[in-house]
């Protein structure tokens, strides 16, 4: 397992994270014991990154996960959870200075742990952006001072919030999904002015909540028409030269030096295995080639989530018209 610098939190992170998402069945049913096991296997093989949120799996995903780390010594892992969405919809979320710090209290509870490493505000586009920047995170400032949080940190899809926040608040750590992936890579547009300022870097869903798979997205994924076509067509490509798409999404979302941590979410231990050893092998750089080719007409195609007012950016990819407060769990595959 390779370690990259954390921004300036003077940690080293592992390139590949595990996301909790699918310890909460955001994909499929899960069996909790091979969600433990899958925990374990991650932390065995050199991953030493967790995020998680009380999202995933309605609070679910955190009870697996502290049910596993209740084993494996607190100084082994670096844990990230999240505050503010409980559930798919706007009226779901709440970032109200009370509630955020309720919030962290009952999951450091269900994680079994006394502090997390970062505490992060979970899809900002959900929320008022002023509220956030002048209540939200200032509560979480006090969490941090009570020892309960090492860092505080924000996540969202809309690229252009993270620069709207930062402008007028600090921040420890970012987290971006769907961003840094054969299909899109807008984050790298944005990775001059985080690394600026020093935050932390976590890219989550490099297989773009499975559009990049065989497989490919379950229903309620808002993807477009044609980005689910192009992303299948690639499949069959990759498939078509003896290779798999998941494997090149995966290698592709690593390689880039300038992005600390890619986290992948699964339940399955064997597949924790195949992706660490598949991210140690040379990329296929002719199929990459062709994969990228394919994929230029919807390239950085995205989709508006939230409210309407926080996706409104002149700087904005194409964004698919789709119902705002359509699920998708960062942190993801």
């Amino acid at each position: 397992m390779q370690y990259r610098q954390l921004g300036n939190t003077g940690l080293k992170v592992s390139i590949l994270g595990f996301g909790g998402s699918s310890l909460g069945s955001v994909f499929r049913d899960i069996d909790e014991a091979a969600g433990v096991r899958c925990v374990h296997t991650a932390i065995e093989h050199g991953i030493n990154l967790i995020d998680t949120a009380p999202y995933y799996g309605r609070t679910r995903a955190e009870t697996v996960l502290g049910k596993a780390l209740r084993e494996i010594p607190r100084d082994n892992y670096l844990l990230a959870t999240k505050v503010a969405r409980y559930g798919p919809d706007l009226r779901d979320c709440d970032y109200s200075a009370e509630r955020v710090i309720r919030s962290v209290d009952e999951s450091l509870a269900r994680l079994g742990v006394a502090h997390v490493d970062f505490i992060q505000v979970h899809d900002m586009e959900f929320g008022d952006i002023n509220q956030i920047i002048t209540e939200t995170i200032p509560a979480l400032r006090r969490v941090q001072a009570a020892g309960k949080a090492r860092w505080v940190g924000i996540t969202g899809l809309p690229l252009h919030l993270f620069q709207v926040v930062m402008e007028r608040v600090e921040v420890d750590q970012i987290q971006s999904y769907c961003h840094y992936c054969l299909n899109d890579t807008a984050l790298a547009g944005v990775l001059p002015y985080l690394l600026e300022k020093g935050v932390g870097i976590f890219n989550s869903a490099p297989l773009a909540m499975r559009l990049l798979s065989v497989d490919g997205p379950l229903a309620w994924h808002p993807a477009p028409a044609a980005l689910r076509a192009k992303c299948a067509a690639a499949a069959q490509l990759c498939a078509s030269r003896g290779s798999d798409l998941s494997r090149l999404a995966l290698q592709f979302a690593v390689s880039c030096e300038s992005i600390p941590t890619t986290i992948v979410g699964t339940a399955s231990p064997a597949r924790i295995v195949q992706n660490i050893r598949e991210i140690a092998e040379p990329i296929d750089h002719e199929l990459l080639s062709e994969v990228l080719a394919l994929l230029q007409p919807v390239h950085n195609t995205t989709w508006p989530q939230g409210r309407p007012e926080n996706n409104s950016d002149s700087r904005s990819q194409p964004c698919a018209r789709i119902n705002p407060e359509t699920p998708s769990p960062a942190g993801s595959q």
